[in-house]
Parts: C-alpha cells; structure tokens; sequence
C-alpha cells in the first residue's frame, strides 16, 4: 500500500472536492436559506479514492488534540468518522468511530448512540460540512449525555456562516475546519 503525506492528501482532496462535490445552481439549505451552490461532500466521504484522504486530513487537522473516538450526528458524520478510523489504523493506531442518532431507538436496546461506549472517554465531534451547527451541537450534547468529554468539533468544509463562534458559545467547545468556502473558490 502506498502511504501519502497529509500535505499531498490535503491538495489531492481539495482537487476532488472542487471537481465532484460542488453543485451550482440554487438550492434550499438544511437551515431552510437559499443559496447559489451546494457543496455535497458525500459524493467525497463515499468516494473510493477521496474517502481513505479525508480520514488523512480531519486527523492531520485535529493531531494536537487527544480523542479516542470520533462521530457525530447521522448521516454526515458517519463516512467522515470511518474514514478517520481506517486512516488511524492504517497508521498502526487505534480510534473508535461512533454514531449520533437523530433520536433514540423504540426498540432493542433503545439506544441514541450506536458503536462501541463513549462513556468517559474523549471524543471528537465530526461531520462533513458546517452550515448552521446545529448537528454538531446536538450530537455533542447526546455524547456528553453519554458520560463522554467532547474536545472539539472538526468538519470538512465550514460554509463561514458563524457556525464555529456558535459552536464555541454554546457548546464551550473549539471548532476546526479543513477548508474554507475561500480554499473552494465560492467566497
């Protein structure tokens, strides 16, 4: 297998995104606000060749702080975290990923966060764009709900809507991203 530095993954992701993740023409954001474009990062976090370099850069982005799982709100989070513990292992590392349910399951063991417990460990909150925050915040409550210290917050693409500074109010929590909507040439 060849390895890829996190520079060369970072640049090569970034040409990916540009070229298959970003739709022009209005749409309706999850916020309900209309805008000129869209940037639809699932066709990068379930690309076979983008997905192994997001898990590369969300932990070059976030390798200063000390987590041993990473998730977030269902259905963003979910590649973004995968991808981040196949990166992990691939490193001889060990990370956990864990799902945030949008609410707790009526039946089985009626849980609202699946995969291995997150109670009192470290957590990093992920997801793959950041429009309004209001996923990660709910999925950084539910984790600290679960027993879990969250360290932070740490998406993909940040859309510079005040997200982060509403992250860091209202959750006490830091918010990092990997590119900015100037980076994706949309600003």
């Amino acid at each position: 297998m060849t390895t890829i530095d996190a520079s060369a993954a970072r640049a090569r992701l970034l040409e990916i995104i540009k070229d298959k993740a970003i739709v022009h023409g209005r749409v309706t954001l999850s916020s309900g606000k209309e805008a000129d474009y869209y940037v639809d990062l699932r066709r990068i976090s379930l690309d076979g060749e983008a997905a192994p370099l997001v898990g590369i850069v969300m932990r070059e982005l976030t390798k200063d702080l000390s987590y041993a799982a990473v998730g977030g709100l269902t259905l963003g989070a979910d590649p973004v975290a995968t991808s981040m513990l196949h990166a992990a292992a691939a490193a001889g590392e060990r990370l956990d990923a864990f799902v945030v349910r949008k609410a707790g399951k009526a039946h089985g063991l009626q849980q609202r966060i699946e995969g291995p417990s997150i109670k009192g460990r470290r957590v990093l909150v992920v997801e793959d764009t950041t429009t309004t925050g209001a996923s990660p915040l709910a999925a950084v409550e539910a984790a600290r709900e679960d027993g879990a210290e969250v360290v932070a917050v740490a998406t993909i693409a940040d859309r510079a809507t005040g997200a982060g500074e509403k992250i860091t109010a209202e959750a006490g929590v830091e918010y990092r991203y990997a590119f900015s909507l100037e980076e994706l040439g949309l600003a």
